[in-house]
């Protein structure tokens, strides 16, 4: 078997408090990554999530950034991707999901499909992306399950093919149905891993199944079970890589119930790395030829050295540390040396990898989102999406003396994907920062204090939106066509800021000349 096939890159997403980080560490565990769920280390009886790396996590509680957390199970290599469930941080939940193969749909059981679900489905869904939906929270009252499968199909355009069926939920709960084994699991709220030994029974007919549950809820469970046969979809997994049905399995990854059959489950359906689109047609992973692109880049993982990582996802070939690549935006053949898996803010040095892994590579400042590195014919693949900042704040530095400092703070963070960076002419010093979420703010001013040493104030604006202006050579010139605020990015291109969306349309309407673009152009 060629090593690639045994790669399953993946990502969970979800609406906040859903239980993401809940079942990320509980896949973990039940992989054999870590040894008890919720930390890596422990101290003094307080422990943090594996994924959330960086101190500011730890102090706030919420993921900020996207965590690479590898582990093995059964012959499966998993590279899970761990994104902020934030929806202020969901543009790098945006670009992540860009490496993925597959992604996970966790939804809380007494509450659906919520804002920030719908918002990351449909990235899924533009990247082509396959979901397997969760059903979490079932030790908690939960909807009706035939409610929920009603409001993925009305709500996201999916069908929902149920693989496992709850048994009533919250003080009722009594476990799930397996449909493809005829295996009761039964939920035990005393037990450590909150369930017992599955029980196989000879179909839904089967007697035993009263003698489990009670011959009220075999009645219940009998009628439901044959609807969903009689009414449902059949799962097809063609039909599923399209992303046109989701396999429905329910559980609670609190109690850790449900959570090791479904990773059992998942190893199947999730696929391995498949071909994808570039500049010179479709690759595939079998291809000889490496390929890899740049989905991430963090600056300061490890504090005591101030060091840059960029991820990168690789789609083709086989990657050997010290191999030479063809960087594409910069034209010219690059060394790529240190590379190292990470698990977190854990590392380790590797020499080879496959497509579907991620790779960890020591950044000198070469290295952009989006960028691509390849062998052979150079070529360039589908762009990751940068989005339109909806807050903006002008960066005030407090300390003239630490303007070094700021600069190569603001740049780096920047570069990361973190913020986004504009400059008014005139007023280069006091540099524009644009976040998709206000929670951005608040991360930018405390990584720039204690990262670099420079204490910034912020000097909020009343903008709402950006665009990029193609068309247009300068600020000036979109200050001749009355642009509310027109600022450079970081490469240089004309940037139109508007306060509303009335503002907006006043100038796609008055330049039909320009075209306005809510995402900046990617080097191609």
């Amino acid at each position: 078997m060629h090593e690639f096939l045994r790669r399953r890159t993946f990502a969970v997403i979800s609406h906040p408090d859903a239980g993401k980080t809940t079942l990320t560490e509980k896949l973990l565990l039940y992989g054999g990554a870590i040894h008890a769920a919720g930390a890596v280390r422990a101290r003094k009886n307080q422990r943090a999530a594996t994924s959330d790396w960086m101190e500011l996590e730890r102090k706030r509680g919420i993921s900020i950034t996207t965590s690479v957390l590898p582990f093995e199970s059964k012959g499966i290599r998993f590279n899970l991707l761990d994104t902020p469930g934030h929806q202020d941080f969901s543009e790098d939940t945006y670009r992540t999901l860009t490496a993925a193969d597959c992604a996970i749909m966790l939804i809380d059981a007494a509450k659906g499909v919520e804002e920030q679900t719908k918002k990351l489905f449909h990235v899924c869904r533009m990247r082509g992306i396959p979901i397997v939906t969760f059903v979490n929270k079932l030790d908690r009252p939960a909807r009706d399950p035939f409610s929920l499968m009603s409001e993925i199909e009305e709500t996201l355009g999916m069908r929902a093919v149920p693989r496992t069926w709850p048994i009533g939920s919250g003080e009722r709960f009594q476990g799930v149905y397996e449909l493809d084994s005829d295996r009761v699991l039964l939920f035990d709220r005393t037990a450590k891993n909150a369930s017992r030994a599955p029980v196989r029974v000879r179909g839904i007919e089967d007697a035993e199944i009263d003698a489990l549950i009670g011959s009220d809820a075999a009645r219940q469970l009998r009628e439901e079970i044959e609807l969903i046969r009689e009414a449902g979809d059949r799962f097809d997994k063609a039909v599923f890589l399209q992303g046109r049905i989701s396999p429905l399995f329910f559980g609670s990854a609190l109690t850790s119930f449900g959570v090791e059959p479904f990773l059992e489950a998942f190893a199947e359906l999730c696929p391995p790395p498949g071909p994808r689109e570039t500049s010179i047609g479709r690759i595939e992973a079998s291809d000889e030829r490496f390929s890899a692109f740049v989905f991430k880049v963090q600056a300061n993982m490890d504090p005591n050295h101030r060091d840059r990582v960029a991820f990168i996802r690789i789609c083709s070939g086989k990657f050997e540390s010290g191999m030479r690549v063809h960087h594409f935006r910069l034209g010219k053949e690059i060394r790529l040396a240190r590379a190292e898996q990470l698990f977190a803010d854990e590392r380790t040095t590797i020499h080879e990898a496959w497509p579907g892994d991620i790779v960890g590579l020591h950044d000198p400042g070469i290295f952009r989102i989006g960028d691509t590195l390849t062998t052979g014919t150079p070529f360039t693949f589908d762009a990751v999406p940068r989005f339109s900042p909806e807050h903006f704040a002008r960066a005030v530095l407090l300390d003239p003396l630490k303007r070094k400092q700021m600069q190569k703070g603001i740049e780096e963070l920047a570069e990361e994907g973190a913020l986004q960076l504009f400059f008014q002419p005139g007023r280069e010093k006091d540099p524009i920062i644009g976040v998709v979420g206000q929670l951005q703010f608040d991360v930018f001013v405390y990584r720039m204090e204690h990262e670099y040493g420079a204490k910034i104030s912020l000097e909020r604006l009343p903008y709402v939106c950006a665009r990029w202006v193609v068309g247009a050579q300068s600020c000036a010139e979109l200050e001749a066509r009355r642009v509310p605020m027109a600022v450079t990015d970081i490469d240089g291109r004309p940037v139109a800021l508007f306060p509303s969306e009335w503002d907006l349309r006043r100038v796609e309407r008055d330049n039909p000349q320009w075209s306005l673009l809510p995402t900046a152009p990617m080097h191609r």
